[in-house]
């Protein structure tokens, strides 16, 4: 256990020694004029527009927007996702019939969705939570049904030897050998639920983190786009880092 621990600590030494060294690196590059700091400006500035953007009080809003879609559109599309994979693998023919369709909806470029959930459900919050959707789902339902099909045959058998119907097979073999598999998901989730709200915020936002993104372009403030993103990756990483935390404690339950 000892050797495990200096193990983590090392790696997470090199991390973040890796992160300093990075923004150390872009420091210097934008104040030595290495990189044109109007398109990529450098750390100092960005943190100096991230702390005046704080003490105004004006990020908040924005952070909280996007969170909020994000936390709402990462739940839905867990959940609605891994319903659906349920739904086709209790009816093989309804698998057969869908799968064509969820390989091509999957394919489809989501951010050409985007106008479509505008007029159906307003320039607002539902549009974007359904662009996050759009991504979340289907790669939850292909993810969790191909775990469900992945499960040993022989655990079935002996559950069908007994007697055992379509929905003790589920109860008793599928759905606990796929749980970690649907509790991994959400880490992938995480991620695309980003994405979604993001574009859904290029699209139609008029606040939120993807809002600044496309105004700072508009008005050529890349530090606003930087200090943004930067913003964004910090927030994706303590939702991700929960999620990984989550998913110790409940399989650690389940063991």
């Amino acid at each position: 256990m000892r050797r495990l621990t200096k193990w983590r600590h090392h790696i997470l030494t090199v991390q973040l020694s890796m992160l300093v060294c990075m923004f150390l690196l872009w420091e210097l590059a934008g104040r030595l004029r290495w990189i044109d700091v109007l398109l990529f400006s450098y750390p100092s500035k960005i943190f100096g527009q991230i702390g005046k953007d704080v003490a105004s009080g004006e990020i908040w809003a924005h952070v909280g927007v996007t969170v909020g879609e994000t936390v709402v559109g990462f739940l839905l599309g867990t959940l609605v996702g891994t319903l659906l994979a349920v739904l086709i693998w209790w009816s093989p023919f309804l698998s057969k019939v869908l799968d064509p369709y969820m390989v091509v909806f999957n394919s489809m470029p989501k951010v050409a969705l985007g106008p479509i959930f505008i007029v159906m459900f307003g320039a607002g919050f539902t549009a974007i939570v359904m662009t996050t959707l759009s991504i979340t789902v289907i790669i939850t339902t292909l993810v969790v049904y191909n775990s469900f099909n992945e499960v040993d045959p022989n655990y079935v058998k002996v559950i069908r030897t007994f007697g055992g119907q379509r929905s003790e097979i589920f109860a008793k073999v599928v759905f606990p050998a796929s749980f970690p598999t649907i509790v991994s998901t959400l880490k992938v989730n995480v991620g695309m639920a980003w994405v979604g709200v993001i574009v859904g915020e290029f699209l139609v936002a008029k606040e939120g983190l993807g809002y600044l993104i496309i105004y700072g372009f508009q008005v050529f403030n890349f530090t606003l786009v930087l200090s943004s993103l930067l913003i964004i990756a910090a927030v994706a990483t303590a939702m991700y880092q929960l999620v990984v935390y989550a998913e110790r404690k409940l399989l650690a339950g389940r063991r």
